[in-house]
């Protein structure tokens, strides 16, 4: 692809945008959608007008982009601020669309992609990011996940595990407070589970309930974030903690243990903690091995190394570290913070600014800024 050429016509590409009604933010976004596809295409297959080829496809990204946002937030519009307990009472058809954007033609992490482009409303941005893929990686998984199903009969909905895996992304993405979705995640979460039998299904549900009941504690009054041993306890939510317990011994008892299971447990014994100094970090490592041993991803095995540092020390921590990709998100701020523990607060001030360049988002850019200006200002 003609990089000069691209750059030239990208101004009057936002332009005409623009001139039919797409606001400037999004108009933006579009044209990078559409340059992204050109990477993909022009090298086989070059238009013969560009800046018409990169207008069309931008529009339509434009229009594909608003219709997800429209339905998202017609979707939000019915969910309640914080979800009910008990069983869901009301069922649409947006699980069903999960089930079916979830088809057996695709590989799981193309179903997944689709689903939460097409159905849950994030940008190929947001989805590349939970999936540590770059962007234009993800553009073209999720373009050739819509090439296969084009033309297919949407009789034949996908499995259970690949629905779980998106609504736990979804979720996720909501609990960031990048996008508000973690309410409606959990309103599917139920349904699910009151249509199922299946204790990964319980188990997720759990791991949402536990998660959202920390979230009134999560920021400040002024919007910074506030640490998980930081956090006024008394803010969390004890119903949902209490409901989430429940769900999950309740799966546990059934002895068929998933990663969402696993995940749940780890979630429980940090809100089983009276005092962030009263949490069982032994314990918490202990399933993190199960975790790792589920799943061997690479984002279990940095928090691993988190609860390492706590249970046996900041050492013993860094050790752990030192095994993984240091690319990984968040790797450098873990690094940070078990060498402020280990008493090194230059390199950790230095690890913390470092960190704060790369933050996914604005809130945690703020809060590791202010962590190496802390530690600078007790250097002297």
């Amino acid at each position: 692809m003609n990089e000069a050429l691209v750059r030239s016509l990208t101004p009057s590409v936002l332009a005409v945008l623009v001139r039919r009604g797409a606001d400037f933010a999004a108009a933006e976004d579009a044209v990078q959608d559409a340059l992204l596809q050109a990477a993909v295409v022009w090298p086989d297959n070059p238009p013969r007008d560009a800046k018409g080829w990169l207008v069309t496809v931008a529009w339509h990204r434009f229009l594909d982009a608003t219709r997800a946002d429209t339905a998202r937030r017609r979707r939000e519009e019915v969910v309640e601020e914080e979800p009910a307990p008990g069983p869901a009472s009301e069922v649409d058809d947006t699980l069903q669309l999960y089930f079916l954007c979830a088809h057996p033609s695709l590989t799981p992490a193309s179903a997944v992609a689709l689903t939460l482009r097409a159905v849950g409303g994030l940008t190929t941005r947001q989805i590349a990011a939970a999936y540590l893929v770059p962007e234009a990686t993800m553009a073209q998984r999720i373009s050739r996940a819509k090439r296969t199903v084009s033309g297919v009969r949407f009789d034949r909905p996908g499995d259970v595990a690949t629905v779980l895996r998106v609504l736990y992304l979804v979720f996720n993405e909501g609990y960031s407070g990048d996008v508000d979705l973690s309410a409606e995640a959990i309103r599917l979460t139920r349904q699910l589970a009151a249509a199922i039998d299946h204790p990964e299904v319980s188990g997720l549900l759990a791991l949402m309930l536990l998660h959202h009941a920390r979230r009134e504690a999560r920021t400040a009054s002024d919007g910074s974030l506030v640490p998980l041993a930081e956090q006024d306890r008394a803010r969390w939510d004890t119903r949902a903690i209490a409901e989430g317990v429940a769900i999950l011994q309740a799966a546990l008892a059934r002895d068929r243990l998933g990663e969402f299971q696993a995940q749940a447990a780890i979630a429980a014994l940090h809100a089983d903690a009276q005092r962030a100094e009263e949490t069982d970090w032994v314990q918490i490592v202990e399933w993190y091995d199960e975790l790792t041993r589920l799943t061997d991803n690479p984002v279990v095995r940095l928090n691993r190394a988190v609860a390492v540092g706590e249970a046996d020390g900041p050492r013993a921590g860094l050790v752990a570290l030192a095994a993984l990709d240091d690319s990984l998100p968040r790797h450098t701020a873990v690094a940070a913070y078990l060498h402020e523990r280990d008493g090194d607060l230059a390199l950790a001030a230095r690890l913390y600014a470092e960190a704060a360049r790369g933050a996914p988002n604005l809130a945690e850019r703020d809060h590791l800024t202010r962590k190496a200006a802390r530690l600078n200002a007790r250097r002297g």
